[in-house]
């Protein structure tokens, strides 16, 4: 039987390097949902309501711990092409987007879900995540 520890090896590659890029995603996503805060409907300013930035950025960062684990983002191997990085980016994101959708489906998470959010959250966090995930790989060359 397979350890966790052995499954994981192939899929992160442990260094410090994979935790800034790591901070990167999480910072892409964050900047998804303050996006939303402050272009979107919530109209205000997100240092007003961190804790309401900090709720809605949750079970985005969840989705994305689940699939960029399982898409293998973190591993040596995507780092070195940006071609396979978008390869592994893009399926993990949306994977991401349905896993935040489900979470936010449930009375323990505010927000509800909605098909034309995630079609908006998977677009945007897109387009700031991919330029991020191919400049990471030309760093990483």
């Amino acid at each position: 039987m397979t350890s966790v520890r052995t499954a994981l090896a192939h899929r992160v590659e442990p260094a410090p390097f994979t935790a800034l890029v790591a901070a990167g995603d999480l910072a892409c996503i964050t900047a998804f949902v303050l996006l939303g805060v402050t272009v979107g409907h919530g109209g205000g300013d997100p240092g007003v309501d961190p804790g309401h930035v900090a709720v809605t950025v949750l079970p985005f960062a969840v989705g994305w711990a689940v699939t960029s684990l399982l898409a293998g983002v973190y591993a040596r191997s995507t780092y070195a092409s940006a071609k396979r990085a978008v390869v592994r980016t893009v399926p993990a994101w949306v994977g991401a987007a349905l896993v935040a959708q489900a979470l936010r489906a449930t009375a323990a998470v505010p927000g509800g879900a909605a098909v034309t959010f995630f079609a908006v959250s998977v677009l945007v966090t897109l387009a700031l995540l991919l330029p991020w995930r191919v400049a990471v790989s030309v760093l990483a060359s």
